[in-house]
Formats: C-alpha cells, structure tokens, sequence
C-alpha cells in the first residue's frame, strides 16, 4: 500500500473509531438509557447500580472516543478499548448469551472492531520502532 493510502486508511480508523465510542456513549446516556437499564434488569441490576453502570460506562465511551483524536499515548488507548470491549462482551455474554445470535450482531460487530484497533497499535508499534521511517508514513502519524 502507497504511503499517502496508509496514512488515509490510518486516519480513517482512528475518527471512525472515535466516532463510534463518542455517538454510543452520547446515545447511552442522553437518547437511550432505558436500553441499559433493560438489559442490566435482566440480570437483576436495577436502581442505583443499574443508573451508575450506564452512565459511566457511557461516560467511558466518549472519554475512549476523545482520547483517541488526541493522539497522546494512543497504544495504551487502543489497549483500554480492547479492555473495555472484551469487557462489555464478556458481561453481556453472563447476562444473556442471545446477544451472540441477534441480528444485528451487538457483540459480533466487536470482532471488525478489535481488529480496526489492533491496525492503529500497530501502526503506532511501527512508527515507534522505526519499521516505517523507510516508508516516511511515520512522519505524518500523530504524535503518541
């Protein structure tokens, strides 16, 4: 892949990325809470507990999204994303394994997710180790 496609392709997965985690945890907390609060009675989480876990798992989506455009320490994001996807996907599977076989895939839709995440570490693994001075597409990164 040319230099110029690699740093498009790059700067595409992180404001999708960032886009994705600002707009659910907007959604979250602002449009739809009840979806949360839904999901967590399920599992027996109602009240207080059931408010605080959607709200500051909201609040934690758009702090991972914001993060993200800053560009500060953006490996150790893309490792926090990873934490609190396997996180959400492992409660949601306890809480109701149906999630895995819905339609619109809400847990399946982490796999592509995961691995548009990995595709940022790596790039900022690369431009660290200096693999891709050769290419020059480390000038152009933003800064970790």
């Amino acid at each position: 892949m040319k230099q110029n496609s690699q740093e498009k392709l790059y700067k595409a997965a992180i404001y999708s990325l960032s886009f994705l985690w600002v707009f659910t945890g907007l959604i979250s907390i602002y449009l739809s809470p009840e979806i949360g609060y839904e999901i967590l009675a399920s599992a027996n989480i109602t009240g207080s507990l059931a408010k605080f876990s959607v709200y500051a798992g909201g609040a934690l989506d758009i702090v991972l999204g914001l993060w993200l455009l800053t560009s500060v320490k953006t490996k150790l994001c893309c490792l926090a994303q990873i934490a609190v996807i396997v996180s959400y996907t492992l409660i949601l599977t306890v809480i109701d394994m149906s999630f895995w076989l819905h339609p619109f895939g809400p847990i399946t839709k982490n796999i592509p997710i995961v691995v548009l995440i990995c595709f940022v570490f790596i790039a900022n693994v690369n431009s660290c180790s200096g693999l891709m001075k050769t290419s020059g597409m480390h000038k152009n990164l933003p800064s970790k």
